[in-house]
């Protein structure tokens, strides 16, 4: 089977296209002129030059594919750089979806976001729910993953916490950090993504895709300390009303780590209920101890 994938040279969408050629799947890989060197370089990929947010770009790119895995995402915007969630959540998808019907692809799987509502307290979430409800008033066999915070090797959040833990004395805690998180490996996400080609169950279907151990934001950064050899990771706790001027003064700054929705998505926490996801997709319960010291731990 081919699978027309988007996104495939983020940090999901790689070890997705790693996963499907594992499996025996044929990846066929849309990328924007200049970008293909970022593809994982597997057995039978194919690569379609083009760019979700083009329409005319998507003619005849997805012929011969028999599914799409639908990737693209972003967790903040650039409007100067035409980097918004209306262009990149919303629009990329109506296309898709328009260019999955005409070209006679009937099988859909889309990345929202744990968290994606209509009244969602972010534009992303907002965002992330008006793409979702295209794509189930679409014509394909539909599903639906909202994954949580994903971590490993290249992710941007866990990555971020064990810097500061080898290299601060004191690392920041933003508000009181007793927000819970149930954060998932990169691996587990990917290998749901590829189970729900065969699983006939997934269509129609919205999974919350995240670990099944919640724990607060504090007692994350004690077990990557635990990880990293850091028997007593020392935190300074930066108040909310503190950050929120910054966070909006410097929304627009790629340096500066937070913009006002990332903020709030953090101090509201992150978790869910994974069992329908794992049970539907035959996955083995993850073990949040071993996936860390699998990505974090230098021996």
């Amino acid at each position: 089977m081919q699978v027309f994938v988007t996104g495939g040279s983020g940090f999901v969408g790689r070890q997705v296209v790693r996963r499907l050629a594992a499996e025996g799947y044929q990846p066929v890989c849309l990328a924007r002129p200049g970008s293909e060197h970022r593809l994982p370089q597997v057995p039978g990929l194919q690569v379609r030059l083009g760019d979700v947010t083009d329409s005319d770009s998507l003619a005849g790119a997805l012929e011969g594919c028999q599914a799409v895995i639908h990737l693209v995402g972003i967790l903040r915007e650039f409007p100067a750089r035409r980097i918004t969630f209306d262009r990149l959540h919303l629009q990329a998808t109506v296309n898709l979806l328009a260019a999955a019907e005409a070209q006679g692809v009937r099988r859909f799987l889309h990345m929202s976001a744990n968290g994606a509502a209509a009244d969602g307290a972010t534009a992303y979430y907002r965002s992330k729910w008006q793409a979702e409800q295209r794509v189930q008033g679409s014509s394909l066999r539909w599903t639906l993953f909202r994954p949580s915070i994903i971590f490993g090797r290249e992710d941007r959040f866990c990555n971020v916490l064990a810097r500061q833990i080898r290299l601060l004395p004191l690392v920041p805690v933003i508000g009181d950090g007793r927000y819970a998180l149930a954060p998932v490996a990169v691996e587990d996400v990917a290998a749901g993504f590829v189970a729900a080609l065969r699983r006939p169950v997934s269509v129609g279907q919205c999974y919350t895709v995240c670990g099944t151990e919640r724990l607060p934001y504090t007692a994350l950064l004690d077990r990557l300390g635990e990880v990293l050899g850091v028997p007593r990771v020392r935190k300074l706790f930066l108040p909310v009303p503190l950050l929120k001027p910054l966070a909006v003064c410097l929304k627009h700054r790629p340096w500066f780590p937070l913009t006002p929705d990332l903020l709030t998505m953090l101090v509201a926490g992150n978790s869910g209920d994974p069992l329908p996801w794992l049970q539907d997709m035959e996955l083995q319960r993850p073990d949040l101890g071993a996936a860390l010291r699998r990505h974090f731990h230098n021996p």
